[in-house]
């Protein structure tokens, strides 16, 4: 392998590229497998998986006699092309399952600190069970601009803040200066039913 790509897909490539540059021109002929399989010090199949790459393309004919014809510039171009557009969407794939992975990581840290206020809080421990929630905030929500200790949020509803998402990033335990944000998402403990209980005081429309 060559990086992620197998080192016989990496030939086929090459020899595309190499195409395109007029170093192998259109009608002519390459080496056989085994001069090839020397140039690129690799097996004689290593080269006959990259052969085959090329002549299902278009690129290349292969005779019986094994002479190797160039066939088509245009489809050596195409070829590269088409590599070059599944490797996108290979990275995209990737950073998809990086930020999978960041998520899951974020999501331990999260309730691992939440174990913590939990065994160092006196009127959170007394909670059976604590039930941590997700609230997000839509933009007309009254709460938007005020800060937590603006909220007055255990009188209102028995609730405690112990962590504001916002994007990417979280913040754990935000004293009562954090400001709330629109599309924030305040994670709350509490007793049963605090979900429906926080999330419709801090969605509340604002007075207009």
């Amino acid at each position: 392998m060559k990086g992620n790509v197998p080192i016989f897909r990496a030939i086929a490539l090459d020899i595309a590229q190499r195409i395109i540059n007029s170093e192998f021109g259109e009608g002519s002929k390459i080496s056989g497998r085994t001069l090839l399989a020397g140039h690129y010090n690799v097996s004689p199949e290593t080269i006959r998986k990259a052969i085959s790459l090329l002549k299902d393309r278009g690129v290349v004919e292969v005779s019986q006699g094994k002479e190797v014809a160039i066939c088509s510039v245009e489809k050596a171009y195409d070829f590269i092309e088409r590599y070059k557009s599944s490797e996108s969407v290979y990275s995209l794939r990737q950073e998809i399952e990086l930020l999978l992975k960041e998520k899951r990581l974020l999501d331990e840290r999260l309730e691992a600190v939440l174990t913590d206020i939990i065994n160092y809080s006196d009127r959170l421990r007394n909670l059976t069970p604590y039930n941590p929630v997700e609230i997000s905030i839509n933009v007309d929500a009254h709460i938007v601009g005020q800060s937590i200790g603006e909220l007055r949020l255990w009188q209102h509803t028995g609730a405690t803040v112990v962590a504001i998402r916002r994007g990417t990033e979280i913040v754990i335990s935000p004293g009562p200066n954090a400001i709330i944000m629109a599309h924030d998402r305040i994670v709350v403990v509490g007793e049963t039913g605090i979900y429906q209980r926080t999330s419709e005081y801090f969605n509340r429309p604002k007075v207009s």
